[in-house]
């Protein structure tokens, strides 16, 4: 019977080891998403690696990206400057007499209800007329200055800071597969650490074996597990296997995936056209949107003179400040159209997702292990700290099954 209880304690050993490294590798991944916002005070708190990295990461992904496909103006080019042109006529075209109504009441009322319909009705057609004629190479001056408009570095981060959530959603869809095999590892891992435990245990059955061996298998288990995600960078032979680190190994669906929720979440033409208009350099994009809509006014013989006679070149120019502010203003609405986002998504995700595949395995590494490096041994610790427990746990199990 003894020696039944001695094989059944030395059993147990590699099974708890299993169930150690199972946990801690779960539980180093739910610290790495959760929570998503800072729990406790000062250094006796956490926050999930990946909200707390968000920024970081969302910019290296954009440095490395871009610095391989040129800049936003080619990114621009992609998107179809036709397209986008072609968005604001049929947006603003059928609307354009109501915008004109609004400038004018805005600014000049009792003008407008006095003018004959007969003129109005021209000024209408004359603006549906001229819309093309201006939208068009407006689109394309933005194509040329576009780097220079957007400091998508900012934008990611107003976007990271409202939604701290985002960059989970976008590392837990992208990598699933990852971390569900980190977490099955770790349990193998971990057994195969019990296994070495056990007979050194079994030799020295001291009190204190056991949860020193559980903190060696929770730190190593978790880390071995962080380096089953990076390393090796390039593919390797080992007795009958080609082993690469997990994320790595799927670059090229990993890229997909990355690249497609990042251009429907945070680089999408909506966010772009509002960091152009509201970003640090928004008095330029104004300044071009002025530049050609200023025929607008200026070209309009009938509206030109009509405003000057009966208002003053004072109220002609209030009149060309509000048509401009509501050229700001209808810019921001086109864009702001689901189905016109959706439908430029795809562009933008082709573009991010063949870059992130041309990165060689170091840069494409990059993306996500700074950010971890700087919190790889805490994570390690908490994995050790559990597995100290643990072995602890068993010790007193043992002791009143022997005693």
């Amino acid at each position: 019977m003894g020696f039944v209880l001695v094989d059944v304690a030395l059993l147990s050993v590699p099974l708890v080891a299993a169930m150690v490294g199972w946990l801690t590798n779960w539980l180093a991944i739910q610290m790495s998403f959760y929570p998503i916002k800072f729990v406790g005070a000062g250094v006796f708190g956490w926050q999930g690696v990946i909200p707390r990295k968000a920024e970081k990461m969302a910019h290296i992904c954009v440095d490395q990206t871009l610095r391989q496909f040129g800049d936003l103006n080619a990114v621009y080019q992609k998107l179809e400057p036709h397209r986008i042109a072609e968005q604001v006529i049929s947006q603003v075209g059928p609307r354009m007499d109501e915008y004109i109504d609004e400038i004018m009441y805005d600014t000049q009322p009792l003008l407008w209800d006095n003018l004959p319909l007969f003129v109005r009705n021209r000024i209408y057609q004359w603006g549906r007329e001229q819309l093309p004629a201006r939208i068009e190479p407006l689109v394309e001056d933005f194509g040329d200055d576009l780097s220079d408009l957007v400091d998508l570095k900012a934008l990611l981060s107003r976007e990271l800071e409202s939604h701290p959530d985002l960059m989970n959603r976008i590392f837990q869809q992208a990598g699933s597969v990852e971390l569900r095999s980190v977490i099955h590892r770790g349990a193998v891992i971990g057994a195969g650490l019990g296994a070495i435990l056990a007979p050194l245990w079994a030799r020295y059955p001291e009190p204190w074996l056991l949860p020193a061996g559980g903190f060696a298998i929770g730190f190593l288990t978790n880390w071995i597990a962080i380096n089953l995600i990076f390393r090796p960078l390039r593919p390797r032979r080992f007795l009958l296997w080609k082993v690469q680190g997990l994320f790595l190994r799927r670059q090229p669906e990993i890229s997909d995936v990355w690249a497609r929720l990042v251009a429907e979440e945070l680089i999408t033409v909506e966010k772009i056209a509002d960091a152009m208009i509201n970003g640090s350099h928004g008095d330029r994009t104004r300044a071009i949107i002025q530049k050609h809509l200023r025929p607008l006014l200026d070209h309009s013989v009938v509206m030109k003179l009509t405003a000057q006679v009966t208002v003053g070149m004072t109220g002609y120019t209030e009149l060309k400040k509000a048509m401009n502010e509501k050229a700001v203003l209808a810019t921001r609405d086109v864009f702001g159209d689901p189905a016109f986002n959706r439908d430029r998504a795809p562009v933008v995700a082709s573009v991010l997702a063949s870059q992130m595949k041309s990165l060689s395995p170091a840069e494409f590494q990059n993306i996500l292990r700074p950010a971890f490096r700087e919190e790889e041994f805490q994570l390690m610790v908490v994995g050790g700290v559990l597995g100290a427990l643990a072995g602890g746990l068993q010790v007193m199990v043992l002791n009143n099954v022997f005693a």
